[in-house]
């Protein structure tokens, strides 16, 4: 959100600059950006991709995915029928659809495409949730003197500074709506139609300086490549944080009936691995295997099976649905799991805990996005992470942070960072990718830079199955396109850092330089 409020206010002063990385705030992409950037090769294609396109064309033709892999999508649900995706969705061929019965005896009923944690046993769906720290603050509002192990007077001073940033952020979409509708209507009434396009807007020429100046606002909101529908869109998801997120009066877990209380029990839930808002999970989805076929997208990886596990609502998800989903994903064959989501409390870190070192004892990767709030993960929290809270931390986990394809592809204004913390780098600006309606869209964000990485983790494992979940990640970060440039620190106004600095690889990940590394692990 703050990308895009820094973009539109922008616009509406007629191109006045942005505070160089800010948070959130982004240099104009141009309109030319190919649907693929993040696919193509700095050398061959002039586009800082991860070399997808050419490993597949240089290194894997002719080649045999050895095996296929299962990359499970925690998130917020999966369009199953998507024309890009429904020839790559999972199918668990131990369980007979529709028929009630737990066929595969795995302790979920009728899970033929996945499992959705945030469904009641009578079809309803959690759609908006709180956020953490709103939880926590009702339980401090209810008496407590400390929730999740923090002081109730730190958790209060948090709820009230993000409730206040929340409401801000409400007003000051509610005007950016205002001037953009203003200016589409003008627009429109000028040019005698509904449907306005860039060339249309362009040709337009007026002495009129109201016109001019709506010509001039609706380019510059064109080049950023956002519309009135996205406006209305970020003002409804606003709407829905300071209606729903930020209000700890509203609680929605009644939809799930489970034992709340009960973070180790299982088996809750229902079989609608959609949900009633799977636009999230859709576009993560895509950009992971969404099917090499040449028309819509191609994802990184071949020979995928996704499988959608949802767990993640409009609001925070809750750690006790997260530790379940990674604990279904890895009992029913996931060898990596993508989780585009985080959360700066974690009053169940433990449960999360137990579920990733089952992961790890099991082999199967975990990818993480890093966060979009500007911020070096040494000072600030982000869960699930790493780190078990009793100490140690876990080999099998990659934690991404997100690259733009302007200005060399380093790392995004938005972008969470910090060595020790953040893995490595991919494409997270501007990506293509499947949205429900059978629909595509481009989407900002280390959620969209997770996927990346997952898939170019896929890939490894399908022609390479006999590499470990360690030693996929090792490859991952060792092959990474290290860059020693000089850019703007995530989340300052221009304060200069080595981007090599930003992230234990030092770079972005590249899928033509893994597979040769594979190539060599292998061999030996």
């Amino acid at each position: 959100m703050t990308q895009f409020r820094a973009m539109l206010f922008a616009a509406l002063a007629l191109g006045a600059a942005l505070p160089a990385g800010s948070a959130g705030a982004q240099a104009a992409l141009p309109d030319t950006a190919p649907a693929n950037w993040h696919l193509l090769d700095a050398t061959a294609d002039r586009f800082p991709g991860i070399s997808a396109e050419r490993a597949h064309r240089e290194l894997l033709a002719g080649l045999v995915p050895r095996d296929t892999v299962i990359v499970a999508i925690i998130d917020s649900g999966v369009e199953i029928d998507h024309p890009d995706l429904a020839g790559v969705i999972w199918t668990n061929r131990g369980e007979v659809a529709g028929n009630g019965v737990d066929d595969d005896g795995n302790g979920y009923v009728d899970d033929v495409h996945g499992w959705d944690f945030l469904g009641g046993r009578d079809g309803r769906d959690v759609s908006h949730d709180t956020y953490e720290v709103t939880r926590l603050y009702a339980a401090c509002r209810a008496g407590a003197t400390e929730a999740a192990g923090e002081p109730c007077a730190d958790i209060r001073r948090d709820f009230e500074a993000r409730r206040s940033q929340a409401v801000a952020n409400l007003a000051q979409i509610r005007q950016i709506e205002t001037g953009v509708t203003a200016v589409y209507a003008a627009l429109r009434q000028h040019l005698g139609t509904e449907q306005l396009t860039t060339q249309a807007v362009e040709g337009i020429r007026t002495t009129d300086p109201r016109l001019q100046q709506a010509r001039a606002i609706y380019l510059e909101i064109a080049g950023q490549g956002f519309t009135l529908q996205d406006v209305i869109d970020q003002r409804e998801a606003l709407e829905g944080q300071v209606e729903y997120g930020m209000n700890p009066d509203f609680d929605p877990r009644h939809i799930v009936g489970d034992d709340y209380a009960n973070p180790r029990e299982r088996g809750y839930g229902n079989p609608e691995v959609e949900g009633p808002d799977a636009g999230h999970g859709t576009h993560v989805a895509g950009i992971v295997a969404a099917l090499r076929n040449g028309i819509g997208v191609d994802g990184v990886a071949p020979a995928v099976r996704i499988m959608p596990v949802r767990a993640v609502p409009d609001g925070d998800e809750r750690d006790k649905d997260v530790a379940n989903a990674i604990r279904y994903a890895v009992d029913n064959g996931a060898r990596v799991i993508n989780m585009s989501f985080g959360k700066s409390h974690s009053p169940q870190k433990d449960v999360v805990d137990e579920a990733v070192r089952y992961a790890e004892s099991k082999g199967v990767l975990l990818v993480h996005a890093a966060g979009n709030d500007g911020e070096d993960l040494n000072q600030a929290r982000n869960f699930p992470n790493q780190d078990y809270a009793a100490g140690g931390r876990a080999s099998n986990g990659i934690e991404v942070g997100a690259a733009g394809w302007a200005d060399g592809g380093l790392a995004a204004p938005f972008s969470n960072y910090g060595r020790g913390r953040v893995d490595v780098f991919a494409p997270g600006v501007f990506i293509l990718s499947t949205t429900p309606d059978a629909g595509y869209d481009r989407n900002d964000g280390t959620s969209m830079a997770a996927p990346v990485v997952s898939g170019v983790a896929a890939t490894l494992l399908a022609y390479f199955p006999e590499l470990t979940a360690t030693q996929v990640r090792q490859i991952i970060v060792e092959s990474a396109v290290r860059n020693d440039a000089q850019v703007t620190r995530p989340g300052t106004a221009g304060e200069p850092v080595s981007f090599a600095d930003l992230s234990d690889a030092g770079g972005v990940v590249n899928l033509y330089r893994a597979v040769q590394l594979a190539q060599q692990r292998v061999r030996r």
